[in-house]
């Protein structure tokens, strides 16, 4: 690695698995300082572990990203440790969440939009307010291809997601006065733990590429955003999705069929 994040501080949120496990991963290697939060404090503390091992340096600090006190004690520890936040990506979010729209209710609704769009909110708001006043930083959003197309029994998670992408757009224009840079990363089709091989063909089909994502391929994208490489990118919502937006998507690449619908009577 070219260590392009050496001397920077950076939270991951939602880091103890999956995307934001490899952004965390990944950025020991570039050199950062990383903060691995998550609401799994014991998951969170093995990749705190692994990057170590791995020589680079990484703390773990469990967080509830819905809880504003929880939020403020990860911000509060890392600068008392380490004295300044440089990069944050606001990875953690609530993914399991099908749901047909009939079947909704409002617990369903407030649990998803709490970690999804209140926790991007909590903790972008405490970086941000850091940043603006020690010389800038950047922030990095998780959005989805549900911001701006439609999952089929997701109606909660992808309002939580289109927010998500205003929400950035709104930081990038409020923070670049003070030198802060908000983007957002939209993961596409990724490779889950419980993902079969089955499950990985099929989706694979309908994506131009023939193939769903790893973790892993999504953090060159998240590394560039938080270098001085993207010094004058901000407001930007990038894809990193082997090219499902860019094309008219197959059924194949459903996850809530019609044949899970509800049979009304």
């Amino acid at each position: 690695m070219a260590e392009r994040l050496s001397g920077k501080v950076a939270i991951v949120t939602g880091s103890a698995h999956g995307i934001g496990q490899a952004i965390a991963e990944r950025f020991g290697a570039e050199g950062a300082t990383v903060v691995v939060a998550d609401v799994n404090a014991e998951g969170a503390q093995v990749v705190a572990d692994g990057i170590n091992g791995a020589g680079g340096k990484a703390v773990a600090i469990p967080t509830d990203v819905s809880s504003k006190d929880a939020v403020d004690h990860l911000y509060d520890e890392t600068l008392r440790q380490f004295g300044t936040v440089d990069i944050v990506v606001n990875s953690a979010g609530l993914v399991n969440t099908e749901r047909h729209f009939l079947e909704g209710d409002e617990a369903w609704w407030d649990k998803i939009h709490a970690v999804n769009l209140k926790g991007t909110f909590l903790s972008g708001l405490r970086a941000a307010n850091h940043m603006a006043r020690h010389g800038g930083g950047a922030i990095i959003n998780v959005s989805s291809g549900g911001a701006t197309r439609a999952h089929r029994g997701n109606a909660a998670y992808d309002a939580t997601k289109g927010g998500i992408e205003a929400l950035t757009r709104a930081m990038a224009v409020d923070l670049g006065p003070y030198g802060v840079r908000v983007n957002a990363l939209i993961p596409g089709s990724v490779n889950t733990s419980d993902m079969t091989p089955e499950t990985k063909a099929e989706r694979g089909k309908a994506i131009p590429m023939g193939r769903v994502g790893e973790p892993e391929d999504m953090t060159g994208a998240v590394v560039f955003l938080a270098s001085d490489d993207a010094a004058y990118v901000s407001g930007q919502m990038v894809a990193v999705d082997g090219g499902i937006l860019a094309a008219m998507r197959s059924p194949a690449a459903d996850i809530f069929p019609p044949s899970k619908f509800p049979k009304l009577t």
